[in-house]
Order: structure tokens, then C-alpha cells, then sequence
């Protein structure tokens, strides 16, 4: 049991380990903004997808105007789902990556370049920005995720 505990704060103490979990913090807590977000969205544009939240803005047929879809909520979601569709693979493929041995400079490299393209994708998303801008940070991003597979697998 010592010797499962031995190996597990070498992994705690591994830098890369280190760099892998603070990225994947910083991802994971800005796809759960998103979350709020969207939230936000449907409240103040009083748009949602749910009878029973309509609840607070009346019953019957007063309610059922609230049921409706918004473009600003719509946007937020789409970016959210981007968001799970990009993240979830970066967290399984750098964990696999982190523990691979890369080097720490190299695996900085992939971790602020992924985190920094989902941050910019966000922005891109909800401002708008014009194209390419948004598309040019998920391509940066799903990049970085594919050259950590292509470092495992090789």
C-alpha cells in the first residue's frame, strides 16, 4: 500500500502532471462559465426550452410565450457544445500525453496553446467575432489535441 502511495506522489510531483492538471482546471472551469452563460441568457432574454421554467412568469397560456428559442441563447449553447466536444477529448488524450514523459517545455507548449485557443473560441463565440477568427482558434485547438495523440501513438 506505501508502495501505491510512493508512486501516486510521484505522479503529484511530476511537473508535467502538474502543468496537465492546472490547464485541465482552467478548461474545465470555463466550460462550466459557459453554463452560466447560457443561463443568463435565458433568464434575461426570457427564453427557455422547459414548461416548468416558465413558472415564475405565469401560468397557462402566459407562460407558454416564454417557450421559445433565442439567438443569444442558441449561441451560448452552440458554444457550450463545442466547448464538450473539443475539451472531453483533450482531457483523456493529454492525460495519456502527461503521463507519456514528454518534455516540460514541449508539453507547456500544447497545454497554453489549447487553453489560450478555447479561451479565444469562447470570445469569438459569444461577441461575435467575425470569421476566421473563431474558426482559426478550434482548428488551433483541435491541432494542439491531435499533435499530443500523434506523440502518444508514435
Amino acid at each position: 500500500r506505501s508502495r501505491e502511495m510512493a508512486k501516486l506522489t510521484q505522479l503529484i510531483d511530476n511537473d508535467v502532471f502538474r502543468a496537465y492538471a492546472t490547464y485541465t482546471a482552467i478548461v474545465l472551469l470555463k466550460m462550466m462559465l459557459m453554463s452560466l452563460v447560457t443561463a443568463y441568457f435565458r433568464v434575461t432574454r426570457k427564453a427557455f426550452a422547459n414548461p416548468e421554467d416558465t413558472a415564475s412568469f405565469g401560468k397557462g397560456e402566459n407562460a407558454k410565450k416564454y417557450l421559445r428559442t433565442d439567438p443569444d441563447v442558441e449561441r451560448a449553447r452552440r458554444g457550450h457544445l463545442n466547448d464538450l466536444e473539443n475539451i472531453v477529448p483533450f482531457l483523456g488524450i493529454g492525460l495519456l500525453y502527461a503521463l507519456s514523459g514528454p518534455d516540460l517545455s514541449t508539453a507547456l507548449l500544447h497545454f497554453r496553446i489549447f487553453t489560450g485557443a478555447r479561451i479565444i473560441h469562447t470570445f469569438a463565440y459569444l461577441i461575435p467575432l467575425p470569421q476566421p477568427g473563431r474558426g482559426l482558434s478550434w482548428a488551433v485547438g483541435y491541432a494542439v489535441t491531435i499533435s499530443m495523440a500523434y506523440q502518444v501513438l508514435k
